[in-house]
């Protein structure tokens, strides 16, 4: 394996802070960011910002101009090889002169699939990859999900109290964490591709399940995903009737639902209780969803749950107690002994105002 660099380690870093300012603007595409320099010395920067927009390895290269003849860039992904909405980064990279190339990570897109590598090694340069993949595949989990798995990264989002309530025996649940909480929750739905809930939440609570962040910030609307298996979204929700971001209703495949013209739909075939969470999961990535954050009860998050598909969970607990008739974290989830419990490893952990989120994975 290529020993790289302490300037390579240096320059791959900033490449990845670069990438994650696209990380609002460049869904369906993953995002990539690039660094061309000489040594230790940066000759240009870029980022990949939306999609059907220049890369970012055009980007750092407009920026190096003709310094970058002999340089090295580096790249969180491997440059594209085929004609999309933009030209090949492999062909650019080749045009500017330089003669390494470092990647975090390579790209899993059938397009691409080492071919941008290939094209870059026929042509002369030097292709070294792996530095820091573990970063750059979790950034990009979401696309890797998708073109890997074929269903996007599931994300459950979920409130509670420190006795794990989410709601008061009659259902109120306004509001169990903080308004900084709520403010944390618009950046990670910001950055998802879509939002998910379940038709109980919409008829409970009426959601819009939009993105309201503070500033300028720009920011590509989620798709707003309502699971409505027997076709009882009303026509008078509020998310069918504010235009902030698209709706798609999942509805079962016995019902024929008239949706009206505000809403897109398609249905799946039922499974138990529900509809079958895989092929809606399926038909998400065939739509182009990287990353689905799902906000609903404990109903849909806990079949998600049970199912194992989630793929973590986004927990904000605040120091408030609910009490023992309090409605409960997740429905469905019963092990039957303490060998079947399920566990989960903490990824991180953050204070948010007076509450506590916890980033988990199975």
């Amino acid at each position: 394996m290529t020993p790289f660099s302490a300037h390579d380690h240096a320059h791959m870093a900033r490449a990845l802070q670069l990438a994650e300012r696209g990380c609002f603007t460049t869904k369906p595409n993953p995002v990539v960011g690039c660094v061309i320099a000489e040594g230790g010395r940066v000759l240009g920067e870029g980022w990949h910002e939306r999609a059907g927009e220049p890369h970012a390895e055009v980007m750092a290269l407009r920026a190096a101009g003709g310094r970058a003849s002999g340089a090295t860039a580096y790249v969180t992904l491997e440059p594209c090889a085929h004609h999309g909405r933009t030209p090949p980064c492999a062909d650019a990279l080749v045009a500017a002169g330089v003669t390494r190339v470092v990647a975090a990570c390579r790209d899993p897109f059938y397009q691409v699939a080492g071919q941008g590598f290939a094209k870059l090694a026929a042509a002369g340069i030097t292709v070294d990859h792996g530095l820091m993949e573990a970063a750059a595949r979790h950034q990009n989990r979401g696309f890797i999900s998708r073109i890997e798995r074929g269903r996007p990264w599931v994300r459950v989002k979920l409130g509670m109290s420190l006795d794990g309530r989410t709601a008061l025996e009659d259902g109120v649940s306004k509001w169990i964490t903080s308004e900084a909480s709520r403010a944390d929750v618009m950046r990670w739905r910001a950055r998802s591709g879509a939002i998910m809930t379940g038709i109980g939440t919409v008829l409970a609570d009426d959601p819009r399940l939009t993105v309201r962040l503070a500033g300028d910030e720009a920011f590509v609307p989620p798709l707003r995903v309502v699971l409505d298996e027997r076709g009882r979204l009303p026509a008078g929700a509020a998310l069918l009737i504010d235009g902030a971001a698209p709706t798609l209703a999942v509805h079962g495949d016995d019902v024929v639902p008239d949706y009206g013209d505000n809403v897109d739909a398609f249905a799946v075939r039922r499974a138990g209780a529900g509809l079958d969470l895989n092929a809606v999961l399926s038909q998400l990535a065939q739509r182009g969803i990287n990353e689905l954050q799902v906000e609903a009860g404990a109903t849909l998050s806990g079949a998600l749950v049970a199912a194992g598909l989630v793929d973590e969970l986004l927990l904000y607990v605040a120091p408030v107690l609910l009490g023992e008739r309090g409605r409960p974290l997740l429905a469905g989830v019963t092990p039957a002994s303490m060998a079947d419990r399920i566990g989960l490893r903490l990824l991180e952990t953050r204070q948010v105002g007076p509450d506590l989120r916890l980033l988990l994975a199975p």
